[in-house]
């Protein structure tokens, strides 16, 4: 039975995978969110207006964040032709290097004598056709007439009208964009009616032992989601500053933009520092005399990304979220299979509830204690 209730689980997860992505985002903004309405209510504004004047200001400073990224995209945009060409000519630059170290790789491991015979073997057929071309009288190669031009035959196709057009475009993200449309309606009602929801909870639990308990998972589960979101995101802060301030000075091109994606590749786990290296390089690839300004850009990218994950994420988020690494690994196994790249994000942050959820409840504690470091 309890292999099948497993099964079932799982199964329910894959196939609920939108509702259940949906719900949790939501739940994450509401308890990252919840401490500033409460700050708010200070002001004796009521629960729903301060809750409405909260995730207004979020949408605000999303918003201008979107704008700010939109302006560098743009301006990248308009600089694609050019560094596309000096693209395709390191490219090809790296290509004759490679063609040189081959033939040299070659000069060198095969003796003369071998390469004359081989240069003999190819040479061998064409002295034969050129001395046949000579017996049969012809003072030039024989060429064979050019096939017909194969006429191309243009079917008139009717214009599609914008809407289809859109429709086709957009129909492969419908379901992603319906279900994001609900976020701010979830964050909304979970923020405003959380004093009804948290009195509805505790009703379902006899006792007041089991509701103590029901109340300390509750904050066990907002502290360690806050911890985890908010200390990456004041991580995303402090390593965006600092990369962009030594691109700046480094003369990388498009240093606004890159300074944050790097940063924001830095925090993904395990995989944080290749990604980290990236966009700076590629960046980097267009500037004259590029070779020491890459080497010095990926020091001083992976210095700040040892600096920050190996000091500053224990200050700031291992004192709250103390995970086993091993368990971290086969969660974010678990969540990427079950639900792809979204669930490589939400891996962290459902393994810390359920660690809070073990850490309160007396029969759980062995398991928590296995999730925990």
């Amino acid at each position: 039975m309890n292999v099948i209730a497993l099964a079932v689980s799982v199964a329910l997860l894959y196939y609920g995978r939108d509702f259940f992505v949906t719900l949790i985002i939501s739940a994450i903004v509401a308890f990252i969110l919840d401490p500033a309405v409460i700050l708010v209510m200070k002001l004796r504004i009521p629960r729903a207006l301060a809750t409405a004047t909260v995730i207004g200001i979020a949408l605000v400073g999303i918003y201008l964040f979107s704008v700010a990224v939109w302006s560098q995209v743009s301006s990248i945009s308009e600089d694609l032709p050019a560094y596309t060409a000096r693209l395709s000519e390191l490219w090809e630059k790296s290509n004759n290097a490679l063609d040189q170290i081959e033939q040299r790789t070659i000069e060198a491991v095969i003796p003369k004598s071998l390469r004359a015979q081989h240069e003999q073997i190819q040479q061998k057929p064409q002295e034969a056709a050129a001395r046949t071309r000579k017996r049969r009288g012809a003072a030039v190669p024989v060429t064979t007439p050019a096939p017909p031009a194969i006429q191309e035959v243009r079917l008139y196709t009717e214009p599609k009208p914008i809407i289809t057009t859109m429709y086709l475009y957009l129909s492969g993200y419908i379901h992603i964009l319906v279900m994001a449309s609900f976020v701010p309606f979830l964050v909304y009602f979970m923020l405003s009616w959380r004093d009804h929801i948290s009195k509805s909870v505790m009703r379902l639990f006899q006792g007041h032992e089991h509701r103590v308990v029901v109340g300390r998972t509750w904050t066990g589960i907002g502290d360690s989601t806050r911890a985890y979101v908010l200390g990456n995101f004041l991580l995303w802060v402090f390593l965006s500053s600092l990369s962009a301030i030594a691109f700046f000075f480094l003369g990388v091109p498009y240093w606004p933009l890159v300074g944050p994606l790097s940063a924001f590749f830095s925090l993904a786990p395990y995989v944080g520092l290749p990604l980290s290296v990236l966009p700076p390089v590629m960046a980097a690839v267009a500037i004259p005399n590029r070779f020491k300004i890459i080497l010095t850009v990926v020091a001083v990218t992976v210095g700040l990304h040892f600096t920050a994950m190996n000091f500053l994420y224990a200050k700031i988020i291992g004192r709250r979220v103390r995970l086993n690494p091993l368990m971290v690994t086969i969660a974010i196994m678990f969540w990427g299979v079950i639900w792809g790249g979204i669930g490589l994000i939400l891996a962290v942050p459902i393994t810390a509830a359920l660690k809070a959820i073990c850490d309160n409840v007396e029969s759980l504690q062995p398991y928590g204690k296995l999730l925990g470091d």
